[in-house]
C-alpha cells in the first residue's frame, strides 16, 4: 500500500513537472517580432487617420516608410530570434522585398498613383504569399497560425489593389485600413506568444494520457 502511494505521488510530481516545463517552452522566443513589427503599422494607421491629404504622393510616403521599417525589423529579428531552416529563409526573402519595394516608393514619389497601386499589389502578393507559405510549413509550431493569418490578410490587401479601381484618397485610406488591423492582430500575436497561450493546452495534454496509460 505504501508503495502504491509512493508510485502516486511521483507520477503527480512529475505530471506537475512536465506540465510546468511545457507551459515555459510554449513561449516562443519570436514574440518580440510581431510586437517590433505591429509599431511601422500603427504609426502608418496614424499618420493616414489624422492627414488630411490623402495624395498619391503622401501614400508612397507612408507606404515606403512602412515597408522599409517592417522589413528591417522583421529581417534583423527574424534572423536573430529563428534558427536555420526553411522558414527563416522565407521571412527574410520577405524582408527584402519590402525593403526593396519601400525604398523605390520613397526615392520616386512623383511617380503618381499608377506607381503606388503597383508597388503595393507587389509587395502585398510577394510578401503575404511568402509569409502564407511559410506558416502552413510550420505547422505546430508556435507562430504558425499567425504567420497564416497575416499572410493572407497581405495577400486580400494585393488583390484589392490590383483589381478595383482606387482613387487616390481611397487607395491611401485602404492602407491606413490594412495597417490597423495588421498592427492590432500583430499586438496580439506577440502577447499570446509572450504568454504561451498558443500551444500550451495543446502540449499540457499529453504527459496527462501517458499517464493514464501507465497506472
Amino acid at each position: 500500500m505504501r508503495g502504491k502511494l509512493i508510485q502516486f505521488s511521483n507520477r503527480k510530481a512529475g505530471r506537475a513537472v512536465t506540465t510546468q516545463t511545457t507551459r515555459l517552452e510554449a513561449q516562443s522566443p519570436y514574440w518580440g517580432v510581431p510586437i517590433a513589427r505591429a509599431i511601422p503599422a500603427i504609426v502608418v494607421a496614424l499618420v493616414v487617420a489624422f492627414t488630411p491629404n490623402h495624395s498619391s504622393v503622401v501614400g508612397l510616403l507612408v507606404f515606403g516608410t512602412f515597408a522599409v521599417a517592417s522589413g528591417l525589423l522583421t529581417g534583423i529579428l527574424t534572423y536573430r530570434t529563428l534558427p536555420t531552416g526553411t522558414g527563416r529563409t522565407l521571412l527574410l526573402t520577405q524582408s527584402a522585398v519590402a525593403f526593396v519595394t519601400g525604398a523605390l516608393a520613397l526615392g520616386l514619389q512623383g511617380f503618381g498613383l499608377g506607381f503606388l497601386l503597383y508597388l503595393v499589389s507587389v509587395f502585398a502578393a510577394i510578401t503575404g504569399i511568402l509569409e502564407l507559405v511559410t506558416g502552413l510549413r510550420a505547422r505546430g509550431q508556435a507562430p504558425a497560425k499567425d504567420w497564416v493569418v497575416v499572410g493572407s490578410l497581405t495577400a486580400v490587401l494585393a488583390l484589392v489593389f490590383l483589381l478595383l479601381p482606387l482613387t487616390d484618397l481611397v487607395a491611401v485610406g485602404l492602407f491606413g485600413a490594412y495597417g490597423v488591423v495588421l498592427g492590432v492582430y500583430l499586438v496580439i500575436a506577440g502577447l499570446s506568444l509572450r504568454w504561451g497561450t498558443q500551444t500550451g493546452a495543446a502540449i499540457t495534454k499529453e504527459p496527462v494520457t501517458g499517464q493514464v496509460q501507465n497506472s
